[in-house]
């Protein structure tokens, strides 16, 4: 496996891990269980690290991919300058994670407070990892390019 491929592997782990951590976060503020919010805190600092790995592993990626027929440098440039608001965006999240645990094991009378803008930061920055994921969807697959895509039917034909 190369960074290539583990760019590839891990980009999926930020995207899923936001939004099913914010799924969980919202059950634990809804049934107020502890143990189900640090599970969410849990989920959202693992999806920070994996930004994090995504982002270093980018360039290596964009070195194996740049000079294929098919792929087109905005692509990649688009990806590229989007990819470092969603990092900036899950490292928040992991750091404010971290805070979370910090408040919900002791048992803070903050606790619920800070899960509520928790679950504000994980829904904003699934917004960011998700769109940047879509970018760079793009690089290979051409499907997802709408606006250069043109759909030819029999009436179209006539």
């Amino acid at each position: 496996m190369n960074a290539t491929h583990l760019h590839l592997l891990i980009t999926h782990l930020p995207i899923f891990g936001s939004i099913f951590g914010g799924f969980v976060l919202a059950h634990g503020i809804w049934t107020s269980s502890k143990q189900t919010k640090v599970a969410a805190y849990n989920l959202f600092i693992l999806s920070s690290i994996g930004a994090v790995v995504a982002y270093l592993t980018g360039e290596s990626a964009e070195e194996s991919v740049e000079h294929l027929q098919g792929v087109l440098e905005g692509n990649i440039k688009a990806h590229e300058d989007f990819a470092l608001y969603a990092l900036v965006g899950l490292i928040a999240l992991g750091v404010s994670a971290i805070a979370g645990l910090i408040v919900t094991l002791r048992q803070s009378v903050y606790t619920r407070t800070v899960a509520y803008m928790i679950l504000i930061l994980s829904l904003s920055s699934f917004i960011l990892v998700a769109r940047t994921g879509y970018l760079g969807g793009q690089i290979r697959h051409t499907e997802l390019n709408t606006t250069n895509t043109e759909v030819t039917t029999d009436k179209d034909s006539d």
